[in-house]
């Protein structure tokens, strides 16, 4: 039986009922997807469309059957985030736009909690936006976000003059005022990490390189740290955590073509770890990465969509990209940046779009390495 859902005019819908952004069984995706690991153990996956976000969860952990599409409307939504937190609650940050025609248009930032897979998600909330000046919304860029350890929801938004706002929401649900980190060349939106040691950290893409900002103590103010020398292709940057307190950053080298890592935070940088080269032939979105355990290693799992729309994925022990990435073109075709998640039995799983429409999916099999099964539809 399928979950229903409450959007935020208040009224049940179901993939069925001739819902927005559905053409026949498949969705007319314009982003995402995202893939998180509910309460329950079971996948929840997440896509935007027009005027809605679709849902789709695993029936049990582990699968292989799925419900849905469930549809929660969202008008006027033209950018979507999902991110989670330690208690596993889904939240989802969205750009939305109105007026248009006559009327000037109009941007602010709304959100949304899911409790429990797959369960009714909370009625939009207004979040606002930074700016002073209505007709300067229409620039803002596209949030992402990040939860803490502690439960505190991070919102970050580029803004028209090039700067990095944030809002932070508590665990109680107050929202702080509007913050300006001080910057004015961000390019495109930040990517956001939150750390097991309570801190978040954060880094956008700017002309020269990258911008990047940390947390000296869990919720402290964020303070600026090293610029990094690589330049981004907008959009492409990633974080992971990749050992306790420190993110390592995967991006696509404007400069060159190809990707590379930096470890995030002073310390990694003063130590000397500059961008690594790590090849390859990406296309122009962004690159997933996930902490897992391999053969009993600390390893990093990548996937990236490449220039000839496949889904290519690597693997590296933890911080040791330098003796080598194995890379592995899966012959799989997309047309969305693909995610990474561990399912509800420790496996990792790739989700992405496929050219049909539908989301398709592989899981971790058994044995040595990382091997997948044969790719599925939803």
């Amino acid at each position: 039986m399928r979950a229903s859902t409450v959007g935020d005019s208040g009224r049940q819908q179901r993939a069925d009922d001739g819902a927005p952004g559905v053409v026949g069984r498949h969705p007319a995706v314009r982003s995402g997807p995202w893939l998180l690991q509910g309460h329950d153990g079971r996948l929840i996956a997440f896509a935007l469309v027009d005027q809605a976000v679709l849902r789709w969860t695993e029936a049990r952990p582990g699968g292989p059957v799925w419900l849905g599409p469930d549809v929660l409307p969202a008008k006027g939504l033209t950018h979507l985030t999902v991110v989670q937190g330690r208690n596993r609650y889904a939240h989802l940050l969205g750009r939305r736009a109105r007026g248009g025609d006559e009327r000037p248009l109009s941007v602010d930032l709304v959100y949304a909690i899911q409790y429990q897979a797959g369960r009714p998600m909370s009625e939009w909330r207004p979040v606002g936006n930074p700016h002073a000046k209505r007709e300067r919304t229409a620039l803002m860029g596209a949030p992402t976000a990040a939860v803490s350890t502690t439960g505190i929801l991070h919102a970050f938004v580029p803004t028209a003059e090039g700067r990095v706002a944030l809002r932070r929401e508590d665990a109680k649900g107050t929202w702080e005022a509007w913050r300006d980190l001080q910057v004015a060349a961000a390019l495109d939106t930040p990517a956001a990490t939150a750390l097991t040691t309570g801190q978040v950290e954060l880094a956008a893409p700017a002309p020269t390189g990258v911008l990047t900002w940390y947390q000296p103590q869990p919720g402290a103010a964020f303070e600026r740290g090293p610029d990094l020398g690589v330049v981004p292709l907008p959009g492409s940057m990633t974080g992971v955590e990749t050992s306790p307190g420190r993110v390592t950053r995967y991006l696509t080298d404007l400069q060159r073509g190809g990707i590379v890592a930096v470890r995030g935070g002073i310390v990694a940088v003063r130590a000397g770890e500059w961008p690594i080269p790590l090849g390859g032939d990406p296309g122009d979105g962004r690159h997933a990465a996930l902490a897992t355990t391999l053969d009993g290693y600390p390893c990093t799992v990548l996937a990236h969509r490449d220039a000839a729309g496949r889904i290519v994925l690597g693997v590296c022990v933890a911080e040791d990209e330098r003796n080598g990435v194995w890379w592995t073109d899966t012959g799989t075709s997309c047309l969305s940046d693909p995610v990474l998640a561990h399912d509800g039995d420790g496996r990792v799983v790739v989700l992405a779009l496929a050219p049909d429409g539908s989301l398709t999916l592989a899981r971790q099999e058994d044995g040595p390495g990382l091997t997948l099964s044969d790719w599925t539809h939803i």
